[in-house]
């Protein structure tokens, strides 16, 4: 039931919506774990005072920021094509509801 200043989605009248619904969820708690550190990064990065000059030679944290990203796309894409394979799979109109 929808009502105001609802922050979430609708409740869903479908396996296919609560699959959706699911999902958004997942995505949006790595999406927000992101910002969040970024956030604390950047507040680090101007609060230090420290200068490193082994920075532009640091192999290991280059390795670190290509598997971050990486491993990040890979655990969301997963449950990503689920969803994608189980909207295939179901094809029914009576699924879709539209709310006028």
């Amino acid at each position: 039931m929808s009502h105001w200043k609802m922050i979430s989605f609708q409740d869903p009248n479908s396996p296919f919506a609560d699959n959706l619904n699911l999902f958004h969820n997942f995505t949006m708690i790595f999406m927000v774990m992101i910002v969040i550190l970024t956030f604390f990064i950047m507040i680090d990065i101007y609060s230090n005072k420290f200068i490193n000059r082994f920075l532009l030679k640091n192999h290991n944290m280059e390795i670190i920021w290509t598997i971050t990203p990486i491993l990040i796309l890979m655990i969301i894409a997963f449950p990503s094509l689920k969803t994608l394979y189980f909207m295939d799979e179901i094809w029914n109109p009576t699924f879709f509801t539209v709310k006028a």
